[in-house]
């Protein structure tokens, strides 16, 4: 069983899925060595890369594409579906992948407000001790954008720190705000109210058409003066040149960014080194807990196509080829 990951990046996958899939082989491709690698692949695994329909034509032996994680953006479905390729992923719902990023997202919230590096350069060279000064996230307000798997996973904890949480998703349901406690939930269209009363705005959103660029430089300028940015979700939701405008104003109080709009970005980008951002490459979902989860969940589906079965979840359904049933 030959599984293609489509980027030299993630490398833990080679350590996980084997575990649950003992018979996989795992290569990982760079960009130009896809297109050669997926001629003899029965698995491809899109990773961050672009998985299109020249792509796919070359990959003749391919009988799953399955993501590592919920993102299919990068996926022409419309070009699987027609050469008769289902198309899976695995939601961060009900795997330990939501758990992870929203531990991620504590992490990022308490390193920006107790200004960790500052701190321990300060403590590196013994001086101006007690200093410097954090700020406290007790009684400070959260903005979740978005209560899917990781908005649910983030509210009860930010809120078991003391903070007041909000949030806007696309179809705001009472019940649910009230069984995680917020302070209102609206629709989307209120994404304005919640940058302007928020101290830690928190994007926990696919990016799609409507998501793409969401935070952009009027967007930065609703949110109130010091405020932080948290970003676990995708590196498209952002315009990174506003972002980096507001934080050297002085308008923001800081950023934590796990995404950026090209992974890896380029080594000179000015978000990588800038002292009030905490970036990190990509990992806030990468934990032993989410990594045997999605592996058990990607073996099972690769397993249900072997059978004749469509993967669950799958993102194209109406793919006939190769006699896949559902159920």
């Amino acid at each position: 069983m030959r599984v293609v990951v489509a980027s030299p990046a993630f490398a833990a996958i080679a350590q996980y899925l084997p575990r649950f899939l003992p018979e996989a082989e795992v290569v990982f491709a760079g960009q130009a060595d896809l297109p050669h690698q997926v001629e003899t692949a029965e698995v491809l695994i899109p990773s961050m890369a672009r998985i299109d329909e020249a792509l796919l034509r070359r990959a003749r032996r391919v009988r799953l594409i399955h993501q590592w994680g919920a993102g299919l953006e990068g996926v022409d479905l419309e070009a699987a579906t027609r050469l008769g390729i289902p198309v899976a992923n695995v939601p961060t719902a009900g795997t330990a992948n939501a758990e992870s990023v929203a531990e991620w997202c504590v992490m990022a919230a308490l390193v920006l407000a107790r200004r960790l590096d500052e701190a321990r350069a300060v403590a590196r060279s013994l001086s101006a001790w007690g200093h410097p000064p954090g700020l406290s996230l007790v009684g400070r307000v959260a903005g979740i954008v978005g209560l899917g798997g990781i908005g649910k996973a983030l509210a009860p904890r930010l809120r078991a720190l003391g903070m007041r949480v909000q949030a806007v998703k696309r179809t705001p349901d009472p019940a649910l705000a009230e069984r995680l406690g917020l302070e209102w939930l609206g629709p989307m269209d209120v994404l304005d109210r919640l940058l302007a009363t928020s101290d830690f705005v928190f994007l926990a959103v696919p990016v799609t058409a409507a998501t793409r660029g969401l935070i952009g430089r009027r967007e930065l300028a609703m949110m109130g003066p010091g405020a932080f940015l948290v970003n676990p979700a995708r590196g498209a939701l952002v315009d990174e040149k506003a972002l980096l405008e507001a934080l050297e104003e002085g308008r923001l109080g800081g950023a934590a960014l796990d995404v950026f709009t090209v992974e890896p970005p380029p080594s000179d980008h000015p978000l990588l080194r800038h002292p009030r951002v905490l970036a990190t490459p990509h990992v806030a979902g990468v934990t032993d807990a989410s990594y045997t989860d999605i592996a058990r969940h990607v073996a099972a589906n690769v397993r249900r196509v072997l059978e004749g079965r469509l993967p669950v979840p799958c993102a194209n359904p109406e793919v006939a080829h190769r006699g896949l049933a559902e159920g």
